[in-house]
């Protein structure tokens, strides 16, 4: 992992889980982006066959579109399977889309997301079984809140309370960007904002 990618990706493992778990592991698997394409993450949140949480990861993968960064989730998933010597990995998803594909059910059209097809289905030949399945995205809230962790990192965000609890709900740092009008719409020189937020327009002094 390049020094970039530490600065954007958080990953955690929980040392005490064995290194080789008998039984099937689950990784639940989301991604996101903000404008799609538009700063983008994913997060997966990975448990034994006991239900017990054995690492949780998540990652800004840039400026990309949802079903990138889902594919992006679902390669995180099948290496951490690998590297923790896992040989049996059940993934859950809310992207029919990916799903769907790795079943053979669609075809993979794109050429964004054909060679992470590709990647995916390779490592999943690494493994002894694989199944995926599709669930309904308050199904997978976990893994939801890692990818959107995950873009708040890429976007500069804080990393404070997500639930309003300690401040108020929507509260962050305030940022600063420069851009231009024309024609009654704002144009950002450099960054983003996500839709919702609320916004303050201070003419530059020349």
């Amino acid at each position: 992992m390049n020094s970039e990618d530490e600065r954007a990706g958080s990953g955690r493992l929980w040392p005490e889980a064995p290194a080789k778990a008998e039984g099937v592991i689950t990784a639940y698997c989301d991604g996101g982006s903000r404008g799609n394409p538009g700063p983008a993450g994913y997060g997966v949140h990975v448990e034994d066959a006991q239900g017990r949480t054995i690492g949780d990861l998540s990652e800004f993968v840039g400026r990309k579109t949802n079903n990138f960064a889902e594919y992006s989730g679902l390669l995180a998933a099948l290496q951490f399977a690998i590297e923790q010597g896992h040989r049996r990995l059940k993934v859950v998803s809310d992207s029919e889309l990916m799903v769907k594909q790795i079943k053979g059910q669609y075809r993979v059209n794109s050429p964004e997301l054909r060679p992470l097809y590709e990647e995916a289905k390779r490592r999943i030949g690494q493994l002894d079984s694989f199944q995926i399945q599709h669930v309904l995205r308050e199904k997978n809230r976990h893994a939801d809140r890692l990818a959107n962790e995950a873009m708040d990192r890429g976007m500069g965000k804080s990393g404070g309370p997500r639930n309003g609890s300690e401040a108020g709900e929507g509260q962050e740092k305030a940022r600063v960007l420069r851009g231009f009008v024309k024609g009654g719409v704002v144009h950002f020189l450099e960054g983003e904002l996500p839709d919702g937020v609320f916004v303050r327009i201070t003419p530059e002094r020349k």
